[in-house]
């Protein structure tokens, strides 16, 4: 299995969650959230394959999440316009990001990814 790995390298999660995938012989080609972050039109497409709430994408614990008052201004967007808001900064995007064929898993819980891989 070939996946996409969406992480930011300073992050220790997204670090322990590389490591894990090397330990466990997963092959990925990495990008870099804030380098390269997602589209739109991604979001949308590993949102639909991922099953899970949208609410799961958005980096709830990040300074950027807080600063925009997203808590509250989220249940009034409809979906477009959070893909949009998104896709506008990788700090939102909950991370890492693992992009397969036929999922996509959000955050790293090892327990979650060694049963859905």
């Amino acid at each position: 299995m070939s996946a996409l790995f969406v992480c930011y390298p300073k992050c220790s999660t997204c670090q322990k969650a590389r490591a894990w995938l090397c330990d466990h012989g997963v092959e990925y080609r990495e990008r870099d959230i804030k380098l390269e972050n997602p589209t739109a039109e991604e979001l949308a497409a590993w949102h639909k394959l991922s099953g899970l709430p949208l609410r799961r994408f958005f980096n709830t614990s990040g300074m950027l999440y807080r600063e925009m008052g997203l808590k509250d201004k989220l249940p009034d967007m409809d979906e477009a316009a959070q893909y949009a808001l998104l896709a506008t900064d990788g700090m939102l995007v909950k991370r890492p990001l693992l992009v397969t064929e036929d999922r996509v898993l959000v955050g790293f819980r090892p327990k979650e990814w060694e049963t859905l891989l």
